[in-house]
């Protein structure tokens, strides 16, 4: 008898954004570094969260912290993050304006999806973070794409085309993946092109204290034109250490977030007391820690760009700011082909540029939230990988 042959039954009722989601995803889960192979994939700091915060929450776990919050959040850290966008934004910030997130993914989901409706026109940067692309296919929007320029920074021309009619301008800074980061100069630029529209733009400054330029790093809640129209979103996973943690915030005109409250609210709930009291003491303590990590980060860029130039044939970044170095190869292969290469035959893992637009094919995205012997070990075998592939 020929042997039976078993298939699986299809997923009956699966709503249309699954496929929609599934459709439009460039994103990849790539692995931690472990005894066989170095990681420059993961977008997350080495560092371990500072003492002060995990100490805050062992105290509020032994104090009984461990009731419902508020859905907005607790009221002593909206308030501490109330102040902090005040400076920031240079205008008095009220703290009934923020809510508190389950992360930054969360809070990038509840502005998009309270935002979108199927139909309307997002533009996004190309290469950007592709989280946003998901998440506007789930809503049943449009993904408009603007090349940047060769610099890695907006080209405004594009940008003023594909800007027409757009519901919402998605973008982050620092940016993820390129390292770039977008000044006064070209924010006052966007401002300028979006006077007179309803256009809404979402910034994730997730990086905003990674900065390496020597300017003060300009906020889009500091320019005229722009902060009226943003729903800002933050978290505390990588000026602090505290990807695990998943506590992030919004900060936007009312009724954005209003409107993302009622997203976040219905998705999540409340975040974690505990995590909150943890985070109001990184808000107000943890300044050193900080400057700390993005001092060491710098000098681990300029390690990473100095390891990567002795390479033939990458044209590298300029790092700027987050902790990614996005270099161009010239090996003839698609980049999640090189990806899977290096990780099969030469123990070390990167993200294909691929993952983050269109345009990022040809890159490869390094982080450099590494240690020093991992960075140089991993360049060491990324240049023996691409020199087997040519």
């Amino acid at each position: 008898m020929p042997p039976t042959v078993t298939t699986q039954p299809p997923l009956f009722g699966t709503a249309a954004a699954v496929a929609r989601i599934a459709a439009a995803s460039r994103r990849t889960q790539q692995p931690q570094s472990r005894s066989d192979l170095v990681s420059l994939a993961m977008g997350e700091p080495d560092f371990d969260t500072p003492e002060r915060v995990t100490e805050a929450a062992h105290a509020a776990l032994r104090a009984g912290r461990t009731h419902y919050s508020p859905l907005l959040g607790e009221p002593a850290l909206r308030e501490a993050l109330a102040a902090k966008l005040t400076a920031t934004a240079g205008t008095p910030a009220s703290a009934a304006d923020v809510l508190i997130t389950q992360g930054g993914t969360a809070g990038l989901a509840a502005s998009i999806l309270s935002l979108v409706d199927p139909g309307d026109k997002v533009v996004v940067p190309d290469p950007t973070y592709s989280l946003y692309g998901d998440l506007v296919a789930m809503a049943g929007g449009t993904v408009v794409p603007v090349p940047l320029a060769p610099d890695l920074h907006w080209d405004l021309d594009r940008l003023a085309d594909a800007l027409t009619d757009a519901k919402l301008f998605v973008f982050c800074n620092p940016v993820n993946p390129t390292g770039i980061v977008h000044g006064r100069e070209e924010l006052e630029a966007l401002a300028a092109l979006l006077d007179g529209t309803p256009t809404i733009v979402v910034s994730d400054e997730a990086y905003s204290d990674l900065d390496y330029t020597g300017r003060p790093f300009t906020s889009a809640l500091s320019v005229d034109g722009l902060r009226e129209r943003t729903v800002y979103c933050q978290t505390f996973s990588k000026s602090y250490a505290m990807t695990g943690w998943r506590v992030g915030y919004l900060w936007g005109p009312s009724p954005l977030i209003q409107a993302a409250a009622r997203v976040h609210n219905t998705f999540n709930g409340s975040v974690n007391t505990v995590i909150q009291d943890a985070a109001l003491v990184a808000v107000e303590s943890c300044d050193d820690d900080v400057a700390r990590m993005r001092a060491a980060y710098e000098e681990r860029g300029e390690l990473m760009r100095r390891e990567l130039a002795a390479i033939p044939g990458l044209t590298l970044s300029a790092p700027e700011g987050a902790f990614y170095q996005f270099p161009r190869y010239d090996i003839d292969l698609p980049s999640v082909e090189v990806v899977a290469a290096l990780r099969t035959r030469h123990g070390v893992a990167v993200r294909p540029g691929s993952e983050f637009g269109a345009r990022g094919e040809g890159h490869l995205r390094l982080s450099y939230a590494a240690s020093p012997q991992s960075i140089t070990e991993g360049v060491r075998r990324l240049a023996a990988g691409l020199s087997a592939l040519r």
